[in-house]
């Protein structure tokens, strides 16, 4: 498993988004995205944070069934 680096909400957000998911809507400083998959929809919340936590990214990419892998080629 490869090292997941610390990005900002905004970064996290820009990696989701070329992997296909699109920002539904917005709640103060949380994102929400969503991806339409062949088992039906995936989605996942993202806070607008500076820096997210590693545990939290984690967490991130775990909602919206991406692998570390995926996301570090997509940032």
């Amino acid at each position: 498993m490869p090292k997941l680096k610390r990005v900002s909400g905004r970064q996290a957000i820009r990696a989701l988004e070329k992997m296909g998911f699109a920002q539904v809507r917005q709640r103060g400083s949380h994102v929400v995205l969503k991806k339409r998959i062949s088992d039906g929809d995936v989605g996942c919340a993202v806070p607008l944070h500076r820096e997210l936590a590693i545990g939290t990214l984690r967490g991130i990419l775990r909602q919206a069934k991406v692998t570390p892998e995926q996301f570090m080629k997509n940032l």
